[in-house]
């Protein structure tokens, strides 16, 4: 999906579209591992997320995974709801725009799987670790 300069800024559907097929294009075992996560395309994280990660900037925040990821999930858990993947429009149009040198695609998928390497228990550091060594 490309975008013509003069056209309108893509609109949550179409991100949400991007991301699905983002999704859809993991490799089998990371998309089972993940199925129960929702994954949902806002315009920015709500106040109350932004205030309990210290965040004063919505355009910092591109993406946040929400929930117990599985390194700490036990048959004991009391099951409270699926994990939740949320992927913020804005701030990705804005990183978008500014980088100029990735698809709005590659970008999409980007933020999304590192909201699943935080699902699978992964760190920012391991993730930043991670894409330095491929």
């Amino acid at each position: 999906m490309s975008f013509p300069p003069s056209a309108a800024a893509p609109s949550l559907d179409d991100l949400a579209t991007i991301a699905e097929r983002a999704f859809a294009a993991l490799p089998s075992p990371f998309r089972e591992l993940t199925a129960e996560a929702v994954i949902r395309v806002d315009d920015f994280a709500d106040n109350e997320v932004l205030d309990e990660l210290g965040i004063e900037d919505p355009f910092e925040l591109t993406g946040l995974y929400q929930g117990v990821d599985l390194s700490r999930r036990s048959v004991f858990d009391i099951e409270g709801g699926p994990s939740r993947i949320f992927l913020y429009r804005r701030p990705i149009l804005d990183e978008w725009a500014e980088r100029g040198n990735v698809t709005l695609e590659e970008l999409v998928t980007h933020v999304l799987i590192h909201e699943i390497g935080h699902h699978f228990g992964l760190s920012d550091d391991d993730i930043h670790r991670i894409e330095d060594e491929a």
